[in-house]
């Protein structure tokens, strides 16, 4: 249900933002690099090493403003971003759909990895 709604609604924004279609789809590349490079470096090493965890998310932090920045002036410096809202609204929208995927995709694997460790012990 929440999946089919995400890309519903993806799907109309898509729609609506037709003649800045080149803005729209920059800030999802954007905001899918940006949130996927803070979260790799964020979760890394967290587990192994939790004393580790606060300076792993405080990279993860700087990783996304950093991507973002670049990912920002690329898409100025080619002309891909021909309208700064839609750009906006589309990296907003979108950098909370991929935290939200990136968050499932992280509890499937936790729940996938507990349910191999209670088999094994059984």
């Amino acid at each position: 249900m929440k999946f089919g709604l995400i890309f519903l609604l993806s799907a109309a924004a898509g729609i609506l933002s037709g003649e800045h279609f080149h803005s729209f789809l920059a800030g999802f590349g954007v905001a899918s690099v940006a949130v996927g490079a803070g979260y790799w470096l964020a979760f890394r090493c967290s587990t192994r090493y939790p004393q580790l965890a606060l300076l792993m998310l405080m990279m993860g932090l700087i990783a996304k403003i950093g991507v973002t920045i670049a990912g920002v002036m690329w898409g100025l410096e080619l002309n891909l971003i021909n309208s700064p809202f839609v750009f906006s609204l589309s990296y907003l929208f979108f950098s909370i759909v991929v935290t939200y995927m990136y968050s499932k995709w992280r509890e499937f694997q936790m729940s996938r990895t507990t349910d191999a460790l209670t088999t094994k012990t059984a």
